[in-house]
């Protein structure tokens, strides 16, 4: 063993002297040879951990190379003269080993697997390993018996056998296709997925590159990219390769994963190809993608078709939409009996009638067309040949193919009818020029879904240009007819649409005002201003107007009828209506304000009795009151938000209006202009209110007058009432205790009080009526109770007490010995009902006074109905 250096490296071995010997014989090392090479590539000492040592003929180490300080963690000096067998060898074991040894000096190769600990480590590893040992006896230079003794880890043996394995199955059972692609960009080894699609068994792809199976462009591409990928060592995901498989003309697409592979010490030795079949995916893609800019397309239309509900208008958002992305050309024609506004569109059956071109779009010319290739300017009236398939087309309501023309700049046309609820109103025509993909099946059914679309709103217009003066009346109908009639107030009133000082046909507004009685001889004025004009503003006052009353009738207090009128507002024009209003006004903050209606509305109580007026507000401009002898002044009453915002509650405010005050409420089409600002003509309005004490019709008009108000911008609204507090001597008021005798005292003050406002023939009723009440108000209520007696231009009975529980009315069986008293009461009075008050609840009835040529009904009778 003396020609083992005592202390071998790696480089410090036999072959070493070979190997320059080889190098000088040739003039140089062959890079390529794995034999020869000083530093093979890929080499096996790479990945495993092997150690050589020498044992001389005393049985003891004379020789330990580097890798086995490595792997035993003992450097030479220490190593030279140590007994191995009691060094590594675990000491239950060692006569075993002694055995063993002698056996091997004695000449005996041996090889087996040994278990040996493991150096300590800084970070306290060590423990037990396996080692796979190979002795070959050898003799030294004397002729005396030694060995030599090659040993490998035996765990790392073990896992390299184990990632072998997974390797393997990884790239056989891959789905995809596998390459690995060697550093000179050669294919090194293939997959038999990869091969299946390429032909050939993977052996057959070895040694090929990307030439070999792509076009010279794309192969030049993918092969920089490798390289890039070779020299960087940045991995490349779905990178999207073109091309062609054995067999089939049809191109193909993959998706490709590229990453660098290293050997063991990290030295690159290649790439790895991961590719998969994405041909099917991308048509599909494609597909989708067509059908979300069709949609995308159709959405459009959807919210820029028909906004004006005017024909030629919504005809010029149709090609708005289509030019340039659907086509590059493109026109309208509607039937010019239909422009004429007859009430059925005409059109003959042979599709010849008269149309007029309304609109055309293009992208790449401004030269008018039809679909015989005759310019027809916008305007002009013309009709289409009977054998032409623009006729066929308006003749069998289905889209038709219009020839190119030879040399023309356009080279696909549909002619398309425009069909609404089974009528044709039209004819669109859609085309493209030549550098165009043509028209196809897709296309053609987006044509036709289009010009319904915009046929619909077409038709839709002609309907609201029919409709229009129908609106016009239906809105004034909407208002108070004549002088509205109050209790406790004179009322004059004024509407102006907009426009209506111009001569220019009057826009359909959403400007409001209504006088409404209610019980007690109380009023509710109201005024409002839909936000915005036309039918649908028209529509939206109606509803809310209607709202008004309903919720009026219910008796709530100003700021909560306002705050129910909201919700309503935000369910307006929605699918869902009132449900989602109530949802809306749940989460304001995520009411979408495009969806609803918002408009602005003064809602005033005003009590004859008291003569004190309740207001809440939203967003309106306050009242202007006007005391006797006082300047106007505007009230300060919290202008809230609009209705259709949500989410703010609204305030209340109590004024005692002095009798002869003047109240005013409008809206901003008297005070406001462009020409004008709000405060000037705020500040005018309060001006023009010098003289209250003339008749209110004629401060109505002078008012009017002095703002100038013929700017015609706006709907103007003007509501002026004037108080006249009922008298005392017309009211009766009485407490009464909880107790069964105030049944009879409250006959008895009804009595009195009705002779002595000379109604004996209502006497009668009253009593019994207020009988019925009171001892309902004792058996069912709570607290004193109180009566009161209010005479105007009817009768009216109040009786409050603290309770606040409602009544009902219900039908009594015939064995019933009571629950008829409601009954009666609805019977023998013109009106009746309950409201809710701060102290509890108030139930009323309302008797007509007698005129002497309308009797009074005899409570007899309607007592002797009952059963």
């Amino acid at each position: 063993m003396s020609e083992i250096p005592a202390k071998a490296t790696e480089s410090e071995d036999p072959s070493d002297g070979a190997r320059t010997e080889a190098a000088g014989a040739s003039g140089e090392v062959r890079p390529g040879d794995p034999m020869w090479q000083s530093s093979p590539p890929g080499s096996m000492y790479d990945y495993i951990k092997v150690a050589s040592f020498s044992i001389g003929p005393d049985g003891l180490v004379d020789q330990w190379s580097l890798r086995a300080e490595h792997l035993f963690g003992i450097p030479a000096e220490r190593a030279v003269g140590m007994d191995p067998i009691a060094a590594f060898i675990d000491p239950d074991l060692l006569e075993q080993g002694h055995r063993k040894m002698a056996e091997i000096l004695d000449g005996r190769e041996w090889t087996g697997v040994v278990p040996f600990r493991l150096p300590e480590t800084a970070d306290g590893g060590g423990g037990e390993g396996l080692a796979e040992v190979y002795v070959m006896p050898t003799r030294t230079e004397d002729g005396e018996k030694a060995a030599v003794c090659i040993v490998v880890d035996v765990r790392v043996l073990r896992r390299i056998e184990t990632d072998l394995a997974a390797s393997q199955a990884i790239f056989g059972q891959s789905p995809f296709g596998f390459l690995l692609i060697d550093a000179e960009l050669r294919v090194r080894r293939a997959n038999q997925r990869f091969a299946s699609i390429f032909g050939g068994t993977p052996d057959d792809h070895r040694g090929k590159g990307v030439h070999d199976y792509l076009l010279r462009g794309e192969a030049e591409r993918v092969a920089a990219t490798l390289r890039r990928v070779l020299e960087t060592g940045d991995s490349i995901t779905d990178m999207h390769v073109t091309g062609f498989v054995p067999g089939s003309e049809d191109r193909r697409h993959w998706s490709v994963n590229l990453y660098r592979v290293h050997s063991g010490s990290g030295r690159p030795i290649g790439i790895a190809w991961l590719g998969t079949d994405i041909t099917a995916r991308r048509a599909a893609a494609r597909e989708a993608a067509a059908a979300r800019r069709n949609l995308a397309l159709l959405n459009e239309a959807g919210a820029r078709i028909g906004n004006s509900l005017d024909l030629e208008t919504t005809a010029r958002e149709l090609l708005d939409v289509v030019v340039p992305g659907f086509c590059d050309l493109a026109t309208v024609d509607l039937y010019q009996g239909l422009l004429a506004g007859d009430e059925t569109p005409p059109g003959l059956a042979d599709g010849s009638a008269e149309l007029r071109r309304v609109a055309f779009a293009s992208a790449v010319s401004d030269i008018p067309f039809a679909g015989t290739g005759t310019p027809v300017k916008v305007g002009a009236v013309h009709h289409y040949p009977f054998n032409s398939p623009c006729a066929d087309a308006l003749r069998t309501a289905r889209p038709q193919t219009v020839p190119a023309e030879e040399g023309g700049l356009v080279q696909s046309t549909l002619a398309v009818p425009m069909v609404a609820h089974d009528t044709v109103v039209g004819l669109a025509q859609f085309s493209r020029t030549k550098g165009s993909e043509p028209f196809g099946d897709r296309d053609r059914a987006l044509a036709v879904e289009l010009a319904a679309r915009a046929a619909v709103c077409i038709d839709n217009a002609r309907l609201y240009r029919r409709e229009h003066e129908r609106a016009l009346i239906l809105q004034r109908s909407l208002l108070p007819p004549g002088d509205p009639v109050a209790s406790g107030l004179d009322i004059a009133c004024r509407y102006l649409p907009g426009n209506a000082s111009t001569g220019r046909p009057s826009e359909v507004g959403g400007d409001w005002f209504d006088v409404i009685e209610l019980p007690g001889h109380r009023t509710a004025l109201v005024v409002g201003d839909v936000m915005g004009r036309g039918l649908r503003a028209a529509v939206a006052m109606g509803e809310l107007r209607t709202a008004v009353r309903t919720l009026a009738q219910l008796d709530l207090e100003p700021a909560e009828v306002l705050s129910q009128l909201d919700e309503i507002a935000r369910g307006l024009g929605t699918p869902g209506g009132i449900q989602q209003a109530t949802r809306a006004a749940r989460r304001p903050r995520e009411a979408d304000l495009s969806e609803v209606y918002l408009a602005t509305c003064v809602y005033a109580v005003y009590d004859s009795v008291t003569r004190r007026c309740t207001f809440a507000n939203a967003g309106h401009l306050p009242p202007v009151l006007v005391e006797p002898g006082e300047p106007a002044l505007m009230l300060d009453v919290p202008p809230g938000m609009p209705l259709g915002v949500g989410g703010e509650p609204f305030e209340e405010v109590e004024v005692e209006l002095p009798e002869g005050a003047l109240l005013a409420l409008y809206t901003d089409g008297l005070v406001e202009s462009r020409d004008h600002p709000l405060d000037e003509g705020l500040q005018a309005f309060v001006g023009a209110l010098t003289d209250p004490s003339r008749p209110l019709e004629d401060v109505c008009d002078h008012v009017l007058n002095t703002l100038d108000s013929h700017h015609g911008e706006d709907d103007i609204a003007l509501l002026m009432a004037r108080v006249q507090g009922l008298p005392a001597e017309s009211v009766g008021d009485w407490t009464l205790p909880r107790e069964p005798r105030s049944v009879g005292r409250a006959r008895e003050y009804a009595r009195g009080q009705l002779l002595s406002w000379d109604l004996e023939p209502l006497v009668d009723t009253t009593e019994l009526l207020v009988s019925e009440l009171v001892t309902n108000a004792l058996r069912y209520g709570e607290g004193e109770i109180r009566l009161r007696l209010l005479l105007d231009r009817t009768l009216v009975c109040e009786v409050w007490d603290s309770g606040l529980v409602q009544p009902r009315r219900r039908r009594a069986r015939d064995t019933d010995e009571g629950g008829r008293g409601l009954q009666l009461v609805g019977l023998l009075s013109a009106a009746w009902g309950s409201r809710r008050t701060h102290r509890g609840k108030t139930v009323w009835f309302e008797l007509p006074l007698p005129d002497g040529e309308n009797g009074v009904a005899d409570p007899a009778e309607a007592l002797l109905s009952l059963f």
